[in-house]
């Protein structure tokens, strides 16, 4: 394919996330600049002559001003401000008539707000977990709300406001971490029983999407004092600093349970209207029931240069996909969605 421009979307990250930190948690959505810089360096290899934009609030100027050089845009971005901010740049592109990747406005505001992402999930018969949402540490908890439950900010990723702390056994406990992520994250938290089963992280790609090999956390290899969840302490410090990780991909699934995690997550996909690529995180109760927790859209995909524990180029290299061609696949699915584009 000869080169063509392809703007590439992104937010910048200017703080690690530290557990100890909750403000340093705000940007934990974002990427490190490194990363930033060698994913524009391999989208260069794979032929593209990209124009990088950051997502901040002159992306619009940048975008309208490069509108008629852009051929397609590969949104990365998570927006910066507001409840919705997840539909800001699809909002912006689809202004502008621009072809991009990844799913619409609707389906990013949706999985931003994890409360009316389950509303929606659960009207289309996929299994969510009972939910509250708290806008202050002072409100009662519902009657069907049994401790131990799991405190998480209503709209955050990458385990944001996630620490071995969100996992409470009290009202007291309950009242003190709510307040915490209020007063962090300005957004209501997201109360849920915790689950301490099995978990799974799907990654799905094309439109129909095929699910790319399962990831399962192994929470024996974690060291003690860690909460057993994908914790912010797992994934920014464990993860990263340990050499050797607990994630086991492929994981090792009997025919029943790939089965029923194939079937929610293609539910999970219509009911959402989700486009192109994404990844679903899934987890099970005692009695081995699943249940949706989150969807990640876009899914991360640090290069392994950076990082050999980023989900979604994990699994991608356990099919046989080298990183390059991950990218080039989720190009040219969204290229595929629109008929009249140049790079056809």
């Amino acid at each position: 394919m000869p080169a063509k421009n392809l703007s590439f979307l992104y937010n910048i990250r200017h703080q690690y996330p530290d557990p100890d930190d909750p403000q340093s948690q705000i940007e934990t959505d974002f990427d490190d600049p490194e990363t930033i810089e060698r994913i524009i360096f391999h989208l260069t290899q794979c032929g593209f002559h990209v124009i990088p934009i950051e997502a901040n609030q002159e992306a619009y100027p940048a975008l309208y001003e490069q509108r008629q050089h852009i051929d397609l845009v590969f949104n990365y971005s998570m927006g910066i401000y507001g409840e919705s901010r997840y539909a800001q740049i699809p909002s912006m592109l689809e202004m502008l008539r621009l072809p991009y990747t990844g799913s619409g406005p609707l389906t990013q505001a949706l999985v931003m707000n994890k409360a009316r992402m389950q509303e929606i999930l659960s009207a289309n018969g996929v299994p969510v977990l009972t939910s509250q949402v708290f806008h202050s540490h002072t409100e009662p908890l519902m009657a069907d709300l049994d401790f131990p439950l799991i405190v998480k900010p209503l709209g955050q990723g990458s385990s944001a406001g996630i620490t071995s702390k969100s996992i409470v056994n009290s009202r007291p406990e309950l009242s003190e971490r709510v307040e915490n992520i209020i007063s962090v994250f300005h957004e209501p938290a997201l109360v849920q029983p915790f689950l301490d089963g099995r978990e799974f992280s799907i990654p799905m790609l094309g439109n129909p999407p095929v699910t790319l090999p399962v990831i399962e956390p192994d929470f024996t290899r974690i060291p003690e004092g860690y909460a057993r969840l994908d914790s912010l302490e797992i994934k920014w410090i464990f993860e990263e600093q340990s050499e050797t990780h607990h994630l086991v991909c492929p994981a090792v699934l009997d025919e029943r349970t790939r089965n029923t995690i194939e079937s929610i997550a293609q539910k999970t996909w219509k009911a959402l209207q989700i486009r192109d690529w994404c990844r679903i995180d899934m987890r099970c109760d005692r009695n081995e029931n699943l249940f949706v927790l989150d969807v990640n859209s876009p899914p991360g995909i640090i290069p392994p240069e950076i990082s050999m524990t980023s989900y979604f180029p994990m699994s991608a290299r356990a099919a046989g996909i080298s990183y390059d061609q991950l990218l080039q696949r989720v190009i040219q699915t969204a290229i595929d969605r629109y008929p009249k584009t140049k790079l056809r």
